[in-house]
């Protein structure tokens, strides 16, 4: 495993858990407005200040966190392209400690397998847009999204579904538009599209990938209650 971050704990990440999050280099999607630069290439990692983080390390660290820690988040950059990540989890499980995995949803075979072997307790998707500007802003195909998505809604696994609004990317009509195809993909897969766990989270101009970016005011209070409330009329139950 390429590990290039570690926060030794956090009370948000897990949903109603303590844990601590590591986080992965190395990233399949390069969506321009992502926060987090320095894991997304081996190239932007070397040239930040941050330092690998041996896998022993890791665990050394875990071992002193037993009765702390509830869980471990893996983030990144994006998990899922880490060749050994399922042995990673099963080093995790073998310690007691609960996992969550962060992902963009692009590697579903991974997700399907991780999810069967009982190596994940909880996954967050990021939905980055709705599907017709998916491969625009990923160069990524919307059907691995919509199968890892599948995956997700199917099975028994507890999960939450993400999306950062950024101006310049996202608006009124299409989150009206994702909602609308988020709700389909809920009743397709047996889900009540009323209980779907779905959060909007602002974008916050920080590191971000593209500079551009790091120049681009968030929307306002006011216009993101707004994009809020156009999503929460398709699905009521969306967290903000």
């Amino acid at each position: 495993m390429l590990l290039g971050g570690l926060q030794k704990a956090t009370l948000v990440d897990y949903p109603g858990k303590v844990a601590c999050t590591i986080f992965t280099v190395g990233c399949n999607f390069f969506c321009p407005f992502c926060h987090n630069k320095d894991l997304v290439s081996l190239k932007n990692f070397k040239q930040s200040s941050l330092s690998f983080i041996k896998e022993k390390d890791f665990f050394d660290f875990l071992l002193t966190r037993q009765q702390v820690l509830d869980g471990v988040c893996i983030t990144g950059g994006e998990p899922t392209i880490q060749p050994d990540l399922a042995i990673f989890c099963q080093k995790i499980k073998n310690l007691d400690f609960l996992v969550k995995l962060d992902t963009n949803g692009g590697q579903p075979k991974i997700i399907k397998h991780l999810i069967e072997q009982k190596l994940i307790d909880f996954i967050a998707l990021d939905v980055k847009v709705n599907k017709d500007n998916y491969y625009l802003l990923t160069n990524t195909s919307y059907q691995k999204i919509a199968h890892s998505l599948k995956i997700i809604l199917s099975g028994s696994i507890d999960y939450q579904l993400r999306t950062t609004l950024v101006p310049k990317i996202h608006n009124e009509d299409n989150l009206l538009i994702l909602a609308k195809e988020l709700k389909s993909a809920a009743i397709e897969n047996g889900v009540d599209p009323n209980s779907l766990s779905w959060q909007l989270q602002r974008f916050r101009p920080q590191n971000c990938l593209k500079k551009e970016f790091d120049k681009l005011s968030p929307f306002s209070d006011q216009e993101f209650e707004r994009l809020v409330l156009a999503a929460q009329s398709v699905i009521p139950q969306v967290a903000a």
